[in-house]
This record gives structure tokens, C-alpha cells and sequence, in this order.
């Protein structure tokens, strides 16, 4: 495609309503942006394990009109094994700008003080299947492991769950980060909040089935 027409492409975009609260949810997960213009503009680049290739692909479909190419697939070597990942990159857009300040600060990822207002059951489940786990078959409770952030930001989710979603979350350290661990007495509500959203290849997480090998 040309550059002329790339450019015609990417002035018409618009994220519609469940494209925002996707990127919402990818962005408290594994997703993030970047810039390449000093801040004017900013792309999503969403990346996981090729063992969540369907994952990605359902992610890549809700987004293919923001995208140039197809979905990619890269292997790395870390002591002598392989690990291999698929991904893909949006456009540069100014209108992924407004993210960019809520999510970002110094480059650094962040809870946004918006949380509230942004997130919503989709971006939830979003977030889950990004990150999140059956505690285990026999405390059939649920984990964020939300490693990357500091403990204050997650004292403002544990808040926004309760008033927004009455849903009781604690936070537990791991090693010298933190995680969410959604109370028991939480689990059933969490789970009927998110499970219309989760997709097939992502059920195992909730406990329902095992994932493919």
C-alpha cells in the first residue's frame, strides 16, 4: 500500500466503544505503547506466548483495521532453549495519545487515577486473560498477577473493584512484587462479571477446562 494511502487509512480511524475498553484492558496487562515522535503519537504493540497464538489472533481481529500486515511470529534463545511468541503493532496515531498519559509517567506504567471511569467488564476480562489464573483447583479463587505494578496503584484498584464492581480483591506479595488475589467469598461475582467476555481458547483460566497443549 502506498504512503499516500496508509496515511488516508490512518486519518479515518476511530476506536469504537468495545475497541476502547480492549485497550484498556491490554494496557493493564501485557500490552503497551510507545512513541516514536517525542509524544505526538504512540502504537500498541501486543505480544504473547505462541501457546496463546488464538489469543493473539482474536486481539489481532479486534484491531486489524489499526494494523499494517499481519500478525508476527519470532523465536529467541535464552540458556539453550527456545521460546517463541507471536505479536503485532499498530499504526503511530495521535488518538492512542490519551492513553499514553493516562497509562504512562516517565515511561513508566501506571495505574491510571481514571481507572474508575476507564475500566469496565470487557477491559477486565481483558486484563484476566492477559494475566490472570485459577488460584488453584482446590482454592477455586482468581489471581491477577499484576507483577509490574507498585502496591499503591493496586490499593486504587482494590478500591475501584469494591465501589464499581463489589468485588473484594487482596493484595498479596510476591518475592518483592505484588499480586490481586480476589477473596473467596469475591470468586462467583468475579467470575459471572468477566466469563461472557472470556473467549474459548482462554476458558482453562477460569477453571473450566485444561489448556491445549
Amino acid at each position: 500500500m502506498r504512503s499516500k494511502d496508509i496515511e488516508d487509512r490512518k486519518s479515518k480511524l476511530r476506536l469504537t466503544n468495545k475497541q476502547r475498553s480492549l485497550l484498556v484492558g491490554t494496557l493493564l496487562g501485557d500490552g503497551h505503547l510507545e512513541t516514536q515522535s517525542q509524544g505526538r503519537t504512540y502504537r500498541l504493540k501486543v505480544e504473547h506466548s505462541i501457546s496463546q497464538r488464538e489469543y493473539t489472533d482474536w486481539l489481532y481481529e479486534q484491531f486489524k483495521d489499526f494494523v499494517h500486515g499481519n500478525i508476527y511470529v519470532k523465536s529467541r534463545q535464552v540458556k539453550g532453549k527456545t521460546f517463541t511468541s507471536c505479536g503485532f503493532t499498530t499504526y503511530s496515531l495521535g488518538l492512542f495519545r490519551f492513553y499514553a498519559h493516562q497509562f504512562y509517567k516517565e515511561r513508566e506504567k501506571l495505574i491510571p487515577k481514571t481507572i474508575k471511569k476507564l475500566i469496565d467488564p470487557l477491559a477486565l476480562a481483558v486484563w484476566f486473560m492477559d494475566d490472570g489464573s485459577l488460584k488453584s483447583a482446590k482454592h477455586k479463587t482468581y489471581i491477577i498477577h499484576a507483577l509490574g505494578y507498585k502496591k499503591g496503584d493496586l490499593e486504587l484498584v482494590k478500591r475501584v473493584f469494591r465501589s464499581k464492581f463489589g468485588i473484594e480483591v487482596k493484595i498479596h506479595r510476591q518475592y518483592d512484587k505484588w499480586r490481586l488475589y480476589v477473596a473467596s467469598e469475591s470468586a462467583e461475582e468475579f467470575k459471572r462479571l468477566i466469563k461472557p467476555h472470556i473467549i474459548p481458547a482462554m476458558e482453562y483460566k477460569l477453571g473450566n477446562k485444561m489448556p491445549k497443549e
